[in-house]
């Protein structure tokens, strides 16, 4: 059975895709931590990051690296946050997150009902910063 990121990443459910390449994708968490919250997930199906085959491990960090360089030009925190944690969603994925303090890496704090237009906007900000940053061809325009 496919996960949730496979349907969402096969259009069979909605996501807001900030970046698309053969290996991954990266889209917006529907329940952020933080606006801006991005989640970096392979396009094979890997339940554990440790799993994961070490050239996949790779690209998935320096897609990571370039999102993380997109929201900080975006959203100017103190850092970007990055975490590996896979208990929702049996399929890997990274999170990565404007944040202002160690407070804001508890996932108790996530907006259960974030305003899409922020999402959007969120999206958008991300986008532009790639594009600045020379990743046209990654970035996926809704």
């Amino acid at each position: 059975m496919s996960s949730v990121f496979t349907k969402i990443i096969e259009g069979d459910l909605p996501g807001r895709f900030v970046w698309r390449d053969e290996q991954c994708v990266g889209f917006l968490s529907i329940q952020p931590l933080a606006q801006g919250h991005v989640l970096v997930v392979p396009r094979q199906e890997v339940d554990a990051w440790v799993d994961l085959p070490a050239d996949l491990a790779a690209h998935l960090m320096t897609v990571s690296q370039a999102i993380g360089k997109a929201i900080d030009a975006a959203f100017k925190p103190k850092r970007v946050g990055l975490m590996i944690q896979g208990f929702e969603v049996p399929h890997t994925h990274l999170h990565v997150w404007p944040t202002n303090s160690i407070e804001e890496f508890d996932f108790a704090n996530v907006d259960q009902d974030p305003d899409p237009a922020v999402m959007d906007e969120s999206a958008r900000r991300i986008r532009d910063a790639l594009i600045a940053q020379g990743h046209a061809d990654e970035v996926e325009q809704d």
